[in-house]
C-alpha cells in the first residue's frame, strides 16, 4: 500500500520531536554526577536526588498519561519541555540541596508529562490520516532509532564538553571566574540541554498538529484523568494481548536495571581504576544505545522474517536473554576472551530489546484506541521502572558472579517465552480504554 505524504510527514516530525526530546537526557547522564559531586554533594545525597526523580516519575505517570488522553499531546509535551529547561537551569547552577531536589523533582515531572506523549501523536496522526490499520512499525522503529542516536551523541557530547573546556587556553576555568563559580565546565552539557529543549518546544508547538478534539475544560479534565487511568486498569486486567506486553515491559525493566547496577562493576574490575572504569562504562552505554538504535530500525525486517509481531517480538527478546547468559558465563573472568564475549553479549541484549519495542507496541496501538493511548504507554513504562527498581534491590543484595546475570535472563526469557502462543483477534478500534474516558467526560 502506498504510504500517504500526511502520514510521512507526521513521521518525520516524530523522529525530529524523539531526537530533541532524548538528546538532552544524554547530555545529562554524563555529567551529571560528577557536577553534583563537584557541588559539594555526597554519594548519598546524590542518591537522594535521583530517588526523588524517580518517585516523582512513579508517582505522576499515569496521571499525566490521562492528562494527555484528555487534553492533548501537544500542550502536555510543551509544558514537559518547559519543565525541563527550568530543570536543567536549576540542576546545572543550583548549590544547595533544596534546589538541586526542586531541579530533579521537575525533572521526573516532565519526563512522566513526556513518557509516551510523542509515540501517541504519531499514531493518532497516522491513523487520522491513513485509517486504522496504517503501518505503525516503521515510524515506531524510526523513532527508537533517533531516541538511542541521540542519547549516544548526548554521551559522547556531555562527556568531551567539560575536557574540551579544560583544554588549551582553559575557557573553563574563564567561564567559572567569570560567572564566580555558577558556571562549571560540568554545569555546561546541563545547560547545552536546556537550550535543546526550547527548541523542543517551539518546535512542537509550531508543527505537532493534532486531530481535532472535544474542547477541555476544567471539569472534563478533573473528572476524565482518573477515568481514563480507571479504563486502563480495567483493559489491563481484562486484555491478555495488554497484560502480556506490561509483563515483557516488566521483564525488560529487570534485564536493563540488571546491566545498570553490574556492568559499572565490571568495568572497573578490568580496568583496576575507578576513573578508566567510568570511562569505559561510558564507552559501552554509547555502544548500547547504538545497537538499540539498530535493533528499532531493525524491527520491521525482524517481522517480516519471522512472520509476525509476536514472533518477531519472541525472537528478539530471546535474543537478549542468550546476551544476557553470555554475561553470565564470563562473570568471574577478566580474559580478554572472555571480556569479548561479554561485551557481545551486552551488545546482544541492547539490539533484542531495541528490535523488540517497535513490535510489540503496534500490537499495543492496534489495541487501544486514541482516548486511552498515553495511558496505555504510561502503564507500559510504569512496569518496566518499578520491575527494573524491584529487581534491582534482589540484585545488589546478591552476591557478585553469575547468578544475578542468570536471574535477569531467566526473567527476560520468561517475557520471550509469553509470545509462543498469537494472540487472539483484536477488538475493533475504539472499544479499549475510550469507553472509560468517555464515561468520564460524560
Amino acid at each position: 500500500m502506498t504510504e500517504l505524504p500526511g502520514a510521512r510527514t507526521a513521521r518525520r516530525r516524530y523522529v525530529t520531536v524523539c531526537a530533541l526530546l532524548w538528546l538532552p537526557s544524554g547530555l545529562g547522564l554524563a555529567s551529571m554526577v560528577l557536577l553534583l559531586s563537584e557541588r559539594g554533594m555526597s554519594l548519598a545525597t546524590i542518591a537522594g536526588l535521583f530517588a526523588a526523580h524517580s518517585l516523582t516519575v512513579a508517582a505522576l505517570e499515569l496521571p499525566t498519561g490521562g492528562l494527555s488522553d484528555v487534553l492533548g499531546r501537544r500542550p502536555v509535551l510543551a509544558v514537559a519541555g518547559v519543565l525541563n529547561v527550568v530543570a536543567c537551569v536549576l540542576v546545572g547552577l543550583g548549590t544547595t540541596a533544596w534546589v538541586l531536589t526542586a531541579g530533579m523533582v521537575l525533572m521526573g515531572a516532565a519526563r512522566a508529562l513526556s513518557s509516551g506523549t510523542a509515540e501517541a501523536w504519531y499514531v493518532d496522526t497516522v491513523q487520522e490520516c491513513s485509517g486504522p490499520d496504517a503501518e505503525l512499525r516503521t515510524g515506531l522503529a524510526r523513532g527508537g532509532s533517533a531516541t538511542s542516536a541521540a542519547l549516544a551523541v548526548g554521551m559522547l557530547l556531555g562527556g568531551a564538553l567539560p575536557w574540551l573546556l579544560g583544554v588549551g587556553p582553559d575557557l573553563g576555568a574563564r567561564l567559572s571566574e567569570a560567572t564566580s563559580g555558577a558556571v562549571l565546565p560540568l554545569s555546561v552539557p546541563m545547560l547545552l540541554g536546556a537550550a535543546v529543549r526550547v527548541v523542543l518546544v517551539c518546535y512542537v508547538l509550531a508543527v505537532l498538529r493534532e486531530p481535532p478534539r472535544p474542547p477541555a475544560t476544567l471539569r472534563s479534565v478533573l473528572r476524565g484523568v482518573p477515568a481514563t487511568v480507571l479504563g486502563g486498569l480495567r483493559l489491563g486486567g481484562r486484555d491478555a494481548l495488554v497484560r502480556r506486553i506490561l509483563l515483557t515491559a516488566a521483564a525488560v525493566g529487570s534485564a536493563v536495571a540488571g546491566i545498570e547496577l553490574l556492568v559499572p562493576g565490571r568495568t572497573v574490575e578490568l580496568t583496576g581504576a575507578p576513573d578508566s572504569g567510568a570511562m569505559v562504562y561510558a564507552a559501552l552505554s554509547c555502544v548500547g544505545f547504538i545497537c538499540n538504535g539498530v535493533g528499532s530500525h531493525l524491527a520491521p525486517l525482524t517481522a517480516r522474517v519471522a512472520g509476525s509481531d509476536e514472533r518477531a517480538v519472541l525472537v528478539c527478546l530471546g535474543t537478549g536473554a542468550t546476551g544476557l547468559v553470555l554475561l553470565a558465563v564470563t562473570a568471574t573472568s577478566v580474559h580478554p576472551g572472555a571480556t569479548a564475549l561479554a561485551v557481545v553479549g551486552f551488545c546482544l541484549l541492547y539490539l533484542g530489546i531495541g528490535a523488540a519495542s517497535p513490535n510489540q507496541n503496534d500490537l499495543l496501538h492496534r489495541r487501544v484506541s486514541g482516548a486511552g493511548r498515553a495511558t496505555a504507554l504510561s502503564f507500559q513504562s510504569l512496569a518496566l521502572q518499578l520491575a527494573g527498581a524491584l529487581i534491582g534491590l534482589v540484585v545488589g543484595a546478591l552476591r557478585p558472579g553469575p547468578l544475578p546475570w542468570l536471574l535477569t535472563g531467566a526473567l527476560l526469557l520468561s517475557g520471550a517465552l509469553l509470545w509462543l502462543r498469537r494472540v487472539g483477534a483484536q477488538p475493533a478500534p475504539g472499544t479499549a480504554i475510550a469507553s472509560g474516558s468517555r464515561a468520564g467526560m460524560s
